[in-house]
């Protein structure tokens, strides 16, 4: 992998991911996610973390277990986070100013909602001139009366193809 990459986890948090209604996949994607967390550990590459927030009583309330990265990813104390409040990482937290400091210019991402805010800030990335390789098969959704989460996962990924680097997780070279 290229230097000035950086690996990017959205939303994986336990009130997504457990409970009365978890995402589609919810137990095949966080062994995914750990091992390519493990793997871009390993490749020497910058982790960065998104937790998004919702007001009391949600199952993403600030602060509560809820909130917290699921963990067995294997997030870590010393991990650099991003505390969200829209669909658009960029547009509610500093990411942009630590990317630039860092000289981080690629960023791969994965995580959740895929037609939500894994979308939002892929776009977002775009809109700064970001390089963006998206993991498709390591973001997911819910389903929905129209469609099946794996319906809206390959269209998000069909809406993306010509914009982003689509990979699936078994494929992506990190190091």
């Amino acid at each position: 992998m290229q230097p000035h990459t950086a690996f990017l986890l959205i939303d994986c948090q336990v009130g997504l991911l457990e409970g009365d209604w978890p995402v589609v996949g919810a137990e095949t994607l966080i062994p995914r996610w750990a091992d390519l967390l493990k793997r871009a550990r390993a490749a020497g590459m910058p982790v960065f973390f998104v937790r998004h927030g919702e007001g009391p009583g949600t199952p993403l309330e600030h602060g509560t277990p809820g909130w917290q990265v699921h963990p067995r990813i294997g997030a870590r104390p010393d991990d650099t986070y991003f505390d969200k409040t829209t669909c658009d990482t960029f547009e509610s937290t500093p990411l942009a100013d630590e990317l630039s400091k860092r000289g981080i210019h690629h960023l791969i991402i994965a995580g959740l909602e895929g037609p939500h805010c894994v979308r939002a800030t892929t776009l977002g990335a775009l809109v700064r001139g970001l390089k963006v390789t998206l993991i498709r098969d390591a973001h997911s959704t819910y389903n929905t009366e129209m469609q099946t989460a794996e319906q809206i996962t390959a269209a998000v990924n069909e809406e993306l193809t010509d914009r982003v680097i689509l990979v699936a997780a078994a494929d992506i070279m990190l190091a």
